[in-house]
């Protein structure tokens, strides 16, 4: 049996909500038993997902590790997995962070740990299955339950504005998620007129052709979902609070992976099934994506809460990935699917940072420390590194993603004023590095201001455990970034092929026209002229 014969996603989908199950079994009074057992279990899920890593051909766009099964056979529902270029590096993340995430909560967390460790393991699922789910309809299964172990950290495990924060995120999403849900019924009562069959496949639902305004109609309903998950300006505002009062390991989590799912959706569904619609679209989506990333820095700039400000920086980085997507070229979306990496990289150890000497002195305000550097030195040089990953350095992952999209976005023939945009953006970058070593003199340079930080211990084992894998991982992304950007080039190629074939042809059969709702104009996409 081969590598890809065997259900590996159906195993890395499904331990960590079975791993969840047995801890329900275990005495509640057992806090050190569930802590251990959800830590192995997040690493066996883990090296199992090596399995896909390394058995993961290169060389072709289709999914691979195609799992199918009938489940609504009656409505053309299947439960079908499969994992390409696009999604492998996202699942790999998602996999490597969570055994990161229990450990951290080893000491932070010491009440309802049963509850705690099972959220996590559940939220696992539900990102995995987010992201190999090959059928919209299990697709949206999972994407709603993402939000219920989510809800839960925050508003059980968060801090003191927790049940508000939690509540702002779980409105937010799913009112997103309902108009998405709408739209998804459409396409597929429209692929089912067309085709003559029912079918929520996502290579299925792909060739509906539909006129403009149904298009753009449909496209802003996935558009709205997705931009509140990233979150793009000017639907981010539930982040900072959400990110403000949810644990440590909820932050992770949160900037880690979930945002992801959100830039995610966009390559995954919003530009395959409405070419058009996209076309049209990724102009005013690259201006969000600038004004997200100018905006973002200047208020993480003003921040007295270094949470808070890790948390404004988010959407300032993911604003650069929103930017690569609309930019439309291989290079741009190469970059924007490295900046997911690395954003989930460096900034989930920003907060795992700041969890570290929250542990200790339980603020997280900026004027409670200075010269903490002289205290902990070796917490000062892991910061530093985190820090300096964050706004780019050359040698450490940030670099490679932000280069890439703004290489890619400079020369997209996609955007009108694309060089502006691509100038504007790196604004951005200047500005990060001011709201970043400013943050990191304030708290480690100069003398010990505050006696309460003079007894502060370093990093223990159990830290450097947590922290170390992510340096190591900053630094190889940073010097060997063709190892991951071959995992995706085939399929990200594939992607804005199709993208641009399915424009071109549309274009040319004269739906537009026909339809009567838009004009086109010369001189904004060469399929145009084509079709011209």
């Amino acid at each position: 049996m081969s590598m890809q014969e065997i259900p590996l996603l159906s195993l890395i989908c499904f331990l960590p909500l079975l791993g969840g199950l047995i801890i329900g079994l275990l005495p509640k009074s057992e806090h050190s038993m569930i802590r251990l057992f959800s830590l192995v279990w997040s690493i066996i899920v883990f090296a199992i997902s090596l399995g896909v890593l390394t058995g993961f051909n290169e060389g072709t766009a289709a999914f691979q590790f195609v799992e199918k099964a009938g489940w609504i056979e009656r409505f053309g529902i299947n439960y079908s997995l499969g994992v390409d270029g696009i999604s492998l590096l996202l699942v790999m993340l998602t996999t490597f962070l969570t055994p990161l995430v229990v450990l951290s909560a080893f000491k932070a967390v010491d009440k309802g740990v049963k509850g705690f460790m099972f959220s996590i393991l559940f939220l696992e699922t539900g990102m995995i299955g987010t992201l190999v789910a090959t059928d919209v309809f299990l697709f949206y299964v999972f994407w709603e339950l993402m939000l219920i172990p989510m809800y839960f950290l925050i508003g059980i495990w968060g801090g003191e504005n927790r049940i508000y924060a939690a509540v702002k995120f779980f409105i937010y999403t799913m009112v997103g998620s309902l108009l998405m849900l709408l739209a998804l019924i459409y396409l597929y009562m429209m692929h089912t007129e067309q085709f003559g069959f029912a079918s929520t496949y996502i290579s299925d639902l792909a060739r509906v052709s539909l006129p403009i305004n149904i298009q753009v109609v449909l496209f802003l309903a996935f558009a709205l979902a997705f931009a509140i998950k990233v979150p793009m300006f000017p639907f981010h505002t539930w982040l900072p609070d959400a990110h403000t009062e949810a644990p440590t390991a909820g932050s992770v989590i949160l900037a880690g992976v979930l945002l992801k799912m959100g830039t995610y959706g966009f390559l995954r569904f919003a530009i395959p099934f409405f070419p058009v619609a996209t076309h049209y679209a990724m102009p005013v989506i690259a201006s969000l994506a600038v004004i997200g990333i100018i905006y973002g820095a200047l208020v993480a700039m003003v921040q007295k809460d270094i949470k808070r400000l890790v948390a404004y920086s988010s959407v300032s980085h993911l604003g650069f990935c929103m930017l690569g997507i609309a930019a439309m070229n291989v290079q741009a979306i190469e970059g924007s699917i490295y900046q997911m990496l690395n954003h989930g990289i460096s900034t989930g150890a920003l907060f795992l940072i700041v969890g570290v000497i929250y542990e200790r002195r339980h603020t997280r305000l900026i004027s409670e420390f200075g010269g903490l550097s002289s205290v902990m030195p070796a917490f000062a040089t892991i910061f530093m590194i985190t820090m300096l990953s964050s706004i780019g350095l050359p040698g450490l992952n940030g670099f490679v993603g932000e280069f890439l999209i703004l290489l890619g976005s400079f020369k997209s023939e996609n955007l009108a004023y694309a060089q502006v945009l691509t100038i504007l953006a790196t604004s951005g970058i200047l500005l990060g590095a001011i709201y970043m070593l400013w943050m990191y003199q304030r708290v480690m340079f100069g003398p010990v201001t505050n006696e309460k930080n003079n007894d502060l211990k370093d990093l223990n084992l159990r830290e450097y455990f947590v922290l170390v894998p992510l340096v190591i991982l900053m630094f190889v992304m940073g010097l060997f970034p063709n190892y991951f950007l071959r995992k995706m080039d085939v399929s990200v190629t594939e992607l804005v092929n199709s993208h641009n074939q399915k424009l071109e042809m549309q274009l040319a059969a004269g739906e537009l026209e026909k339809n009567g709702t838009f004009e086109i104009v010369e001189n904004l996409h060469p399929a145009q002229k084509t079709a011209k």
